[in-house]
């Protein structure tokens, strides 16, 4: 019963992270519900990986580092509401020392999305990108954003593996 709990803890996160990214790649939004069940399910996920209490208060000093980092890039008009959110949460989820791995593949993989998009959007390949799927045609458009979501998704699946949590539910 104990472990099943613990594998079923430990894939909400990747599988709420996944669906936050491919709602954000299809609709450039991420609903609200899923960083909140992020939040939600974190203290069961955290008392089942049986995290000290001082990890635990790491985790969520880092959470909240990153809501405020978030709501900073959201006000600069960087990243959308949904990113800020989405990133606090996965921030809190990952703690230390998975924090690094996640904020350099999160910028990483933001950097080569921004470039797919850049060509997405470029004359040469626009012509062939209308032929698509409306969703593709979407994200080609030019003067869309970025679903940056997609980019945090990809920095959480780089650094779930060294999160404290991650081997504390036995993965």
């Amino acid at each position: 019963m104990f472990s099943l709990l613990a594998l079923t803890l430990a894939f909400a996160f990747p599988a709420l992270v996944l669906v936050a990214a491919a709602k954000d790649a299809l609709s450039f939004t991420i609903p609200n519900w899923i960083p909140l069940s992020l939040m939600v399910i974190f203290p069961a996920a955290a008392l089942v990986s049986g995290a000290p209490p001082m990890t635990l208060g790491l985790h969520v000093a880092i959470g909240v580092a990153a809501l405020v980092a978030g709501m900073a890039m959201f006000a600069l008009r960087w990243v959308g509401g949904g990113d800020a959110k989405l990133f606090a949460a996965v921030a809190l989820w990952l703690g230390w020392p998975a924090l690094p791995t996640f904020l350099f593949g999160a910028a990483i993989a933001g950097g080569v999305l921004a470039l797919i998009l850049i060509s997405l959007r470029s004359a040469a390949l626009r012509p062939l990108v209308l032929l698509g799927p409306p969703w593709v045609n979407r994200l080609a458009e030019p003067g869309e954003g970025v679903p940056y979501g997609v980019a945090i998704a990809v920095g959480a699946f780089a650094a779930f593996p060294a999160s404290p949590l991650s081997a504390g539910l036995g993965l």
